[in-house]
């Protein structure tokens, strides 16, 4: 029937298994089959459906915007190509008409496989050894480590597990890990242990020791609105004033993260509370200050 010899055939199959896929031999209709379970039925999306799939797919795999998940993409492509031809062009128009920016991110490329190692190890509970560029020890550091989650946030991809470096749980930047061995030592997450609640209230990733405070920035009017239009924080409140201005109310696990956060908008924005932050960023100015002054007269 298929016009090959008999060793073709189970050539092919062999071919088939060595692939990943797996057959079974039916022996009351004397024939090779593929299980059903391992394909996946047929979907039938709706066109804002197959729309939203395509084009989240397809932006945020390619060019990097999401790192590592070029395969999204080609997976949008696959999706688009297998739907009638008026759908296909009409979802096509449509796509062009979307764009999605998550910003500049770091660039990754040579972190590819670290990345893969640490899905893999946070998937099967196995701890991995690392080298890392540490920011806050000011060296390279080698720590085991027991991945519990891998998330992309902002511009970056990070790692949280439990570090006995550092005895206590961390979070590390994909970016800054220079060296990878995935080892077979089993861990498990502590039990009621919470992302969420190792995290806090931190403004972005890493919470501080402490407890929480309570922040209050006045924003000015040239950016009050553009400010309070962003959920920055789960916690964060807006207050606007008479005169235009806005102020800003928070409470966050530490100060340092969101320190910065404020020095971005330079003179436009003013720490009200707690002082220790009205400290922190009229230093940080000061410093600044202090740079380009030197600049100046060199």
């Amino acid at each position: 029937m298929c016009g090959v010899s008999r060793r073709t055939i189970f050539r092919d199959l062999e071919a088939l298994r060595i692939a990943g896929i797996p057959l079974e031999f039916d022996e009351e209709l004397e024939r090779y089959h593929i299980p059903t379970t391992f394909l996946l039925p047929p979907t039938n999306f709706s066109g804002e459906k197959a729309l939203a799939v395509i084009a989240l797919c397809h932006e945020l795999g390619a060019s990097g915007q999401l790192p590592y998940y070029e395969a999204a993409r080609s997976a949008a492509l696959k999706l688009e190509s297998s739907l009638p031809a008026s759908l296909r062009d009409n979802l096509r128009l449509l796509t062009w008409a979307i764009r999605i920016n998550l910003g500049q991110v770091v660039a990754q490329d040579g972190q590819k496989g670290i990345y893969q190692q640490l899905v893999d190890a946070a998937a099967r509970r196995r701890a991995v050894r690392i080298r890392y560029q540490s920011l806050t020890e000011w060296e390279e550091i080698r720590t085991k480590l027991y991945p519990y989650q891998v998330m992309f946030s902002r511009r970056s991809w990070y790692v949280t597990g439990r570090s006995p470096y550092h005895r206590a749980t961390r979070t590390f930047s994909v970016a800054r890990v220079t060296q990878l061995e995935s080892l077979e030592e089993p861990f498990k997450i502590p039990r009621g242990f919470s992302i969420d609640r190792y995290r806090r209230n931190a403004w972005h990733l890493i919470p501080e020791r402490g407890p929480n405070r309570h922040v209050v920035v006045r924003f000015q009017k040239m950016v009050a609105t553009n400010v309070a239009e962003v959920a920055w924080h789960a916690s964060q409140r807006t207050e606007f004033r008479k005169d235009g201005t806005m102020d800003f109310h928070v409470t966050v696990s530490g100060l340092s993260e969101i320190s910065w956060w404020i020095l971005g908008y330079g003179d436009q924005a003013e720490v009200l509370d707690p002082p220790e932050l009205r400290k922190m960023v009229a230093e940080h100015a000061r410093r600044m200050l202090a740079t380009y002054q030197r600049r100046k007269t060199s």
